[in-house]
């Protein structure tokens, strides 16, 4: 059995209040919640720094933690709960974004299992094929490089890997997305690296990608990347997603 904290934060740059938007009635943490509590997860609790997004949580059943809101990343809001509620070192903790509204309760199982299945892992994550070159191309979508025993190489927004011989005429010419996989924003760790990430100031390479497992990385630790199982849902990036959400939910009513 493993844990969901679900990390949400009032403030995006791009779309203020994000968890708090509303999705088909009801509000996008709602939905996040929604989706974690159908998963095989013994608790679901949501973690945040803002009591507009508290209230709203409590007003749906949701567990509520309030984290300090100078931590630097969702990474270390679901730390800051591991450590107060003094779980386990060994114990499997799952991160669901709060800006993942769709995501399948199939997902959350599964990147708790592979880390369960991986002794020597600190940290597992899912991520899927590339479906365009304009995917590739976009810096809203982080890329993921693994070696032959899917352990994590890096983590980007730049197009990685790059077919050298797919872009004969420079960056905007590239025609192959060929070996690209876009890493979905969900992750499984144990308590024990939770607390050593939560010890480490954020690395050069997360602050300059804004990507919080760069930190992980940057400090050894092992990321395993599995292939999804099933497709993910879309995550909430842009008020170009947050439409597309909508439409989709509306098809569902």
């Amino acid at each position: 059995m493993y844990r969901v904290v679900i990390p949400a934060r009032y403030g995006s740059t791009r779309l203020p209040g994000k968890p708090l938007l509303t999705l088909g009635g009801k509000p996008m943490i709602q939905r996040v919640y929604e989706c974690a509590r159908r998963s095989g997860a013994r608790l679901v609790i949501v973690a945040t720094d803002d009591e507009r997004i508290a209230q709203v949580a409590r007003g749906f059943g949701a567990e509520v933690r309030m984290t300090a809101a100078t931590l630097a990343s969702g990474t270390d809001r679901v730390a800051a709960v591991a450590v107060r509620e003094q779980w386990g070192d060994a114990d499997i903790v799952v991160n669901v974004q709060g800006d993942e509204p769709l995501m399948p309760e199939a997902l959350i199982d599964q990147v708790a299992a592979e880390l369960a299945a991986r002794a020597g892992a600190d940290i597992a994550t899912l991520a899927v094929p590339l479906q365009s070159v304009s995917v590739l191309l976009d810096p809203n979508v982080a890329k993921v490089v693994t070696d032959l025993q899917q352990r994590a190489l890096y983590f980007s927004r730049a197009p990685i890997p790059w077919a050298r011989d797919g872009a004969p005429a420079g960056f905007a010419s590239q025609k192959s997305h060929v070996g690209a996989r876009r890493h979905l924003g969900i992750y499984a760790y144990r308590v024990s690296a939770l607390r050593r990430i939560a010890a480490l100031s954020p690395s050069e390479h997360e602050l300059l990608e804004q990507l919080e497992q760069l930190r992980a990385l940057d400090h050894g630790m092992d990321i395993r990347v599995a292939d999804a199982l099933v497709p993910p849902g879309i995550e909430v990036n842009t008020p170009a997603d947050l439409a597309a959400v909508e439409a989709l939910l509306a098809t569902r009513r």
